[in-house]
């Protein structure tokens, strides 16, 4: 009885969790994007096109992103537990460490671009070498835009894969990954808003789990994982 009851709440509450860190992810890591555009301007060391609100939206957006990856965390680990036995070795390695990896670029991008809004903000006036912070920007814009980008594909395209050999997830939703995973990878642009595209795969894949969480009955199996989906 015991263990029956275990089973079932196991296989209650994974998806959900999964769905609310993938949601908490979705939102704090959009709001982060969004915030970071708008309140910085063309060129940082304008010490006139810095305002007061400016300068509070970074801030926020700095200390979002510390929960997004907390949220995303969470998010990863209870994508490979809803695999359970089904789980590939090969695949969700890779799946672990691109994540994992994103997770890191990401985290050193905002550090960087914290170290350098803290700088300007102290110094202010005092800047001497405004170049510096060019070549910080480019850099802080080379490993968020182009290489953290290039992980999040991965990580799309690796449990796509596990999706599509397991059918533990319907095929559309691993064809629709696929897609948009390599638009990620293969696109040229710099520009900051196709990182948005990441948080909304998350998001749908988040909003499917929760919705999933209703209509499925607890496996059968020993290990609580989930049953196989029939390919849709």
């Amino acid at each position: 009885m015991t263990s029956e009851k275990t089973r079932f709440m196991h296989s209650a509450t994974t998806p959900r969790a999964a769905a609310v860190a993938g949601i908490l992810f979705a939102i704090l890591f959009t709001c982060c994007i969004v915030l970071l555009r708008l309140a910085t301007p063309p060129d940082i060391t304008d010490l006139n096109a810095w305002t007061d609100t400016t300068r509070r939206m970074v801030s926020i957006a700095l200390a979002l992103i510390s929960l997004a990856g907390i949220a995303f965390l969470w998010f990863i680990g209870v994508v490979r537990d809803r695999l359970g036995a089904f789980e590939d070795r090969f695949f969700a390695t890779v799946v672990q460490g691109s994540g994992l990896l994103f997770l890191a670029m990401t985290f050193a991008a905002f550090a960087f671009g914290a170290g350098l809004f803290a700088a300007l903000r102290i110094e202010g006036d005092h800047i001497t070498n405004p170049d510096a912070y060019v070549v910080g920007r480019a850099v802080m814009s080379q490993m968020f835009n182009m290489y953290a980008l290039k992980m999040a594909s991965v990580f799309m395209i690796s449990l796509s894969t596990l999706w599509l050999r397991t059918g533990v997830m319907p095929r559309w939703l691993s064809y629709v990954s696929y897609a948009v995973a390599l638009l990620m990878l293969f696109s040229l642009s710099l520009s900051v808003w196709m990182v948005l595209w990441f948080p909304a795969w998350v998001l749908v894949v988040s909003m499917y789990f929760l919705i999933m969480s209703y209509r499925q009955a607890p496996s059968d199996d020993g290990d609580g994982s989930p049953a196989p989906l029939a390919a849709n």
